[in-house]
């Protein structure tokens, strides 16, 4: 299983009072499909720098996930379907328990 980022921005055009109720959805959608969620952020509202549909706003919410690699594929499927998310991208992150090591000064 790999460590994944999702950065959901969603078409709440009109029903800003469901946000919460469209992200728990979301959620138990990523954990349908055996994503194991480990954390959950909401950015709130943001204007779009520029329009290049119909929405000029959208609300973000960051998923940090464990998955299989085959999984990615399948949850951008169903999402792009789904008309509350406007748009998606999906990022591998490095594994929690690895660090990367820190530069050593030579001592002189």
């Amino acid at each position: 299983m790999n460590r994944y980022e999702a950065l959901l921005v969603l078409n709440t055009q009109g029903k800003d009072d469901t946000v919460k109720e469209v992200v728990d959805r979301l959620e138990s959608e990523f954990e349908k499909e055996g994503a194991k969620i480990e954390q959950v952020q909401k950015m709130d509202k943001r204007q779009f720098s520029y329009a290049a549909g119909e929405l000029d706003t959208g609300h973000y919410v960051n998923f940090v996930f464990n998955a299989d690699p085959h999984l990615i594929a399948k949850l951008r499927a169903k999402f792009k379907l789904d008309p509350e998310v406007y748009r998606q991208h999906f990022q591998r992150l490095k594994p929690k328990s690895e660090k990367t090591p820190k530069k050593v000064a030579a001592e002189q």
